[in-house]
């Protein structure tokens, strides 16, 4: 399914990535996931950010 997302999105004109974070919880050490999609050109500023 997320490939469905992103190829409609660079249909557009414009290149998007989906972006899928991991954090792990300090208190029960379950992992939780965060998706964003943003512009190829902003990936590697998102991901220094932390």
């Amino acid at each position: 399914m997320a490939k469905k997302v992103v190829a409609s999105l660079q249909s557009t004109g414009k290149n998007y990535a989906k972006l899928i974070r991991m954090n792990k919880s300090s208190k029960t050490g379950a992992y939780t996931f965060k998706e964003e999609i943003v512009l190829n050109e902003k990936v590697s500023e998102i991901l220094a950010k932390k």
